[in-house]
């Protein structure tokens, strides 16, 4: 077997052994079976094609994360949602406004937080990496990561006792 045909099978394990966190993180971006699908499969391409500048096999893991967050990111960017309303569903909307619900959804107050500790929230605690793998992934120091991760909880705390990302 060539070097190149064992990292690429080392690369499909780790890939396989891992596809459902892989999935998993592409779709807390997209919220969509088929977005998030879409996403895992082009950082799979996107993973073999790069697979030879991997310098450190016990990192393949993370590395992968890395270009699956990037890919995600890249995708939502490339893809931004506007959602057209007729005047009714406005009206019916806009006539709530006053109302305050105390339990507002996580996943909802996620997504509305900045994507840099979105990427670290979720990475952290629904993906349950440590502090020195996500700074891996996200190309950033460790306390940076600290950093962005104790605003990014500060800002999710606003968020749900307020309904307001302030920034």
């Amino acid at each position: 077997m060539t070097k190149r045909h064992d990292i690429r099978a080392q690369f499909v394990a780790c890939v396989t052994d891992y596809k459902d966190d892989f999935y998993r993180l592409a779709y807390s971006y997209v919220k969509n079976q088929q977005d998030a699908l879409d996403i895992v499969q082009d950082a799979i391409q996107k993973g073999l094609q790069a697979l030879e500048r991997l310098e450190k096999m016990d990192s393949m893991k993370s590395w992968f994360y890395k270009i699956v967050v990037r890919t995600a990111i890249d995708f939502l960017r490339k893809h931004k949602r506007v959602t057209v309303m007729d005047d009714d569903t406005l009206d019916y909307l806009q006539s709530g406004a006053e109302d305050h619900y105390e339990d507002i959804d996580l996943h909802e107050a996620l997504e509305r937080l900045p994507i840099e500790y979105r990427t670290i929230i979720v990475l952290r605690y629904f993906e349950d990496l440590k502090i020195d793998a996500i700074a891996e992934i996200v190309d950033e120091n460790v306390n940076t990561v600290k950093t962005r991760l104790y605003r990014g909880l500060k800002l999710l705390r606003i968020e749900i006792t307020e309904g307001t990302v302030h920034e």
